[in-house]
Parts: structure tokens; C-alpha cells; sequence
């Protein structure tokens, strides 16, 4: 089924645990993700679901495996823990697609690990759904995320504030190296660790590095841009991530651990739905400011490789932080440039985007229903749908007349810029309160809502009659305030 290629096992016995999952009752198949597994390599029989439940659940570990838990540590909302490392996941093994690119498999709430701080390392029901849809609707939108091959109910409960149905979900990764990891041996003050794990994650993940003059910090640059250029799309697409801990960043550039995320329905940059922000530490607007500040905590893991002067080192990683910023900066303009029309480049552009969102949070309007609203707005026609989404509509109105004014001095036809608009403004995202009614009724054995709701995430740049219901905002008593973790 499987066809193994397991690096990270080679690496020294201090970077991870070997562990096995353990058995559960009564797996039983929910979800497999046939696309995926061909992509993969993966040679599956769909006709024999017990079997896929088995494997998929733990219960049956496949030939080839070597299941182990990373080690890591983290910063927590700002504190540091020194260590971490999975405590309800088991990587079983790698496999290099059908692209040549090396992916993890990974099972996500497959029992406890030496890491699980005396929890049961299961997961539920819910958060294993939510991973499913979200991860899957990222992937869709082309946001860079880990992906979901399958889901697994276990038959057992799960005990958390109230007993609850367990699940396996089986998790699919570019590596699951994040930047906790390189924390863990920094804390050590082990400097070889740090080196063997710089060199594994260059020749996995930036391989063009290998032969350059400071590969260690041009690895730091690289992570830097490619999360920066991550959490660019995540604002394009109203995303809140909700726990951007370091231990939650990985150096493939991934959106990794969908646990109390969410998605605007309202603009608000200071929004934060995960119920354990409660300082708003990760809030829409604070994304690239936390990203930015878990690259430091990088920075300093990589410090003793990047220069034998500490002073130079520190220089030299200064400087690359100070590139995030101006590396975000420009990845964030291209988006909304994108999201409004504009395919050339003015020097008000900038003000121009910050205008319409300071309208949006005024007016209270809905974050991705007012840019699909404003396509149909580029290709003539829908300006009082457009204008609808606004409680207050004089900034809107005069938003528009601007606007305007700067297309004029684009050369694309009303409509090519209405097609290239609607490329990049989803019709449809997993919707919080679409999300919690899935996921209700999976808890009562239902799983059509949840069905439909990935058939719906599937296309969302397509607007599709028979999905209109999950294109529109919810309405008042539907609303989600909070979003929690599930662990």
C-alpha cells in the first residue's frame, strides 16, 4: 500500500520517540481522500474499508512503517516550553509522490506518546472533521496547507469536558520539522542537533541551499519569505489561524494544525474567535507581526551555525528579519492588488486597498462576499449588491468613484479583469457557523452536512447554483463567537 522512504527515522535517536499507535475498538472509514492517495502513490482498495480503517486507524501498522513522535519544544502564547513534541500524533512513515516530493503521513489521535504530558493522545470527532474541511478548503483556495488523506471513528469515547465520539485523522505534510523543533535543541544548547536538523530540512525542503556560501542563513531567509508569502494568502482569504505558536510554524512554509482557526464574516482586523486568545495575540491583523516574531525565535536557534562571531550572526539575522517585513509588505500588496482589479502597479495602490478596508470595518461588511461582489462590479454591472454589504455606504460609494479612476489606467477589457478577479475571490469558504453545523451532526452520526460541505470547499472560485446556501454570510442567531482547539 505504502511505499516507505523514512528519513526523519534516520536521524539520531534524540530527535523523536519510537512508539506505536494503539489499537482502538472499532475503526470505521469516514473519510478517504482517493485524489489524494493517487497523488501519493498510494495503492489503496476502496472496496475493502475495513482494512483502510484498520491501517488508517492504527490498529494495523503497514510494512514499512517506522512510527515515532518528534521531539519539539514551543512558544506558547509567548511562553516558552521546552519541551513539547507530539503527544497525540505518530508519524508512520514517508512517501515520495508521484512528483518526487517527499510527504509525511502522520496519525493524528492514535494514542499517547512519551511526549503526551499525561493525556490520552486521542482526538474527537469534531476537531478530527474540522481538520478535514479546513485543511482541504485551504488547499483549495491555493493556500499552502497540509492535506487530509483520511478519517477514522475509533468506536471508543474520548473524555474532554464531556464524553465524546473518537476519531483518527490521518494527517499529509511536507515534513512536520516546524521551528519548535529547532527550539528543542537550542534549549539543549546542542549544537550538532541544531546543525543535523539544518542540514535535513535544506536537503528536504530548500535543496538549492546546499552549495551556497552561509547556507544556514539563507535557510533562515528562505523559511522567512515563504512565511511571510503564507500569511500574505492567509489575510487574501480572511484566515485566522488562531494559534500561531512556534511549535504550530513549519519550515516547509505550511499552514499546519487547523484547531480553533476561522474565517471572517465581517471585517474586522482586530477579530480573534479562539477561545484561549484571549489577549488577541493572534488576531487577523497581528498575523504577520507573530510570524514575524516566531522567525526571530528561529533566528536565535540559528545563531551558532549562521556565524562563529555571535555579533555578526546577530547582524546578519537582523537584517533578515527586517527583509520579512518588506518581503510581507509586497506579498500582501500583490494579493489585494489581485483581489481589486489592478494588474500594474501604482505607488497609491497600498492606500487605495487600506481605503476599501477601512470602509469594510465601518461598514461592517462581509470580508469575502464584498470582493466577489465587487467582480461583478469590474465586469459593469452589481453595484448595489456591492454597496448592500455596507451598513455605512458613503465611504463605499466613494471607494468606488477612486477606484474606478484607477482602472482607467489598466489595459485589460472589463471582462478579462472580472475573470481574473473572480480566479482570486472565492465564492465560497468554509463558513464557521457551515463548519459547526457539520460537525453537530457528525457528533449524531450524520455525516451529509459534512459531505456537502467539502463537495462545496472543493471549487470555491466556481460559483455553483445548488452550493448559494454556503456563499452567504450567516445570519444572527447562526453566528459563531468562539472556536476552541478540541484537544
Amino acid at each position: 500500500m505504502f511505499q516507505f522512504d523514512n528519513s526523519y527515522a534516520r536521524l539520531p535517536e534524540r530527535f523523536y520517540a519510537s512508539v506505536y499507535p494503539e489499537p482502538v475498538e472499532g475503526p470505521v472509514l469516514l473519510k478517504f481522500n482517493e485524489g489524494l492517495a493517487e497523488e501519493l502513490g498510494i495503492e489503496a482498495d476502496v472496496t475493502d474499508p475495513q482494512r483502510l480503517a484498520a491501517i488508517f486507524a492504527g490498529n494495523v501498522v503497514p510494512q514499512g512503517a517506522t512510527p515515532l513522535a518528534m521531539a519539539y519544544a514551543g512558544h506558547q502564547f509567548g511562553s516558552f516550553v521546552p519541551q513539547l513534541g507530539d503527544g497525540r500524533a505518530i508519524l508512520i512513515g514517508e512517501v515520495v509522490d508521484r512528483n518526487g516530493t517527499r510527504r509525511d503521513i502522520q496519525l493524528k489521535g492514535a494514542g499517547p506518546t512519551p511526549f503526551s504530558r499525561r493525556g490520552d493522545g486521542r482526538a474527537a470527532l469534531g476537531p478530527v472533521l474540522r481538520e478535514y474541511i479546513l485543511s482541504e478548503a485551504m488547499h483549495a483556495l491555493g493556500v499552502r496547507a497540509t492535506r487530509a488523506l483520511a478519517a477514522v471513528a475509533t468506536g471508543e469515547q474520548v473524555y474532554r469536558e464531556t464524553p465524546q465520539p473518537g476519531a483518527v485523522f490521518v494527517r499529509v505534510a511536507s515534513s512536520h520539522v516546524r521551528i519548535g523543533t529547532f527550539q528543542y535543541f537550542a534549549a539543549r544548547q546542542d549544537v550538532d542537533g541544531l546543525r543535523t536538523l539544518a542540514d535535513y530540512v535544506i536537503e528536504r525542503h530548500y535543496p538549492e541551499l546546499r552549495e551556497v556560501e552561509k547556507p544556514y542563513l539563507e535557510l533562515l531567509r528562505a523559511v522567512a519569505f515563504a512565511q511571510a508569502d503564507l500569511v500574505a494568502r492567509w489575510l487574501g482569504v480572511g484566515f485566522i489561524h488562531g494559534v500561531m505558536n512556534t511549535d504550530n510554524m513549519t519550515l516547509s512554509g505550511e499552514t499546519i494544525d487547523f484547531g480553533p482557526c476561522a474565517f471572517l464574516d465581517e471585517y474586522d482586523q482586530m477579530k480573534v474567535f479562539s477561545s484561549i486568545d484571549q489577549g488577541g495575540r493572534y488576531a487577523y491583523r497581528n498575523q504577520p507581526g507573530i510570524a514575524q516574531w516566531n522567525i526571530a525565535r528561529l533566528a536565535e536557534c540559528l545563531l551558532p551555525l549562521i556565524d562563529e562571531d555571535q555579533d555578526k550572526a546577530v547582524l546578519t539575522a537582523n537584517h533578515v528579519l527586517s527583509e520579512f517585513g518588506q518581503r510581507f509588505q509586497a506579498a500582501w500588496l500583490s494579493v489585494f492588488r489581485n483581489k481589486t482589479g489592478l494588474s500594474s502597479e501604482e505607488e497609491g495602490d497600498g492606500e487605495l486597498v487600506q481605503a476599501l478596508l477601512a470602509a469594510m470595518q465601518d461598514g461592517e461588511a462581509d470580508f469575502t462576499l464584498t470582493f466577489r461582489r465587487l467582480c461583478d462590479v469590474a465586469a459593469g454591472a452589481g453595484e448595489e449588491a456591492f454597496l448592500s454589504s455596507f451598513k455605512e455606504k458613503d465611504k463605499a460609494t466613494t471607494w468606488l468613484e477612486t477606484w474606478r479612476q484607477r482602472l482607467e489606467r489598466e489595459r485589460a477589457s472589463q471582462e478579462e479583469r472580472a475573470a481574473a478577479m473572480r480566479a482570486v475571490n472565492p465564492a465560497i469558504i468554509p463558513r464557521n457557523h457551515k463548519v459547526e453545523e457539520a460537525l453537530a451532526a457528525a457528533n449524531y452520526g450524520d455525516l451529509s452536512f459534512f459531505n456537502r460541505l467539502l463537495q462545496a470547499v472543493e471549487r470555491p472560485y466556481e460559483y455553483r447554483p445548488e452550493f448559494e446556501a454556503y456563499t452567504v454570510p450567516p445570519k444572527p442567531e447562526e453566528r459563531v463567537l468562539q472556536t476552541f482547539c478540541g484537544t
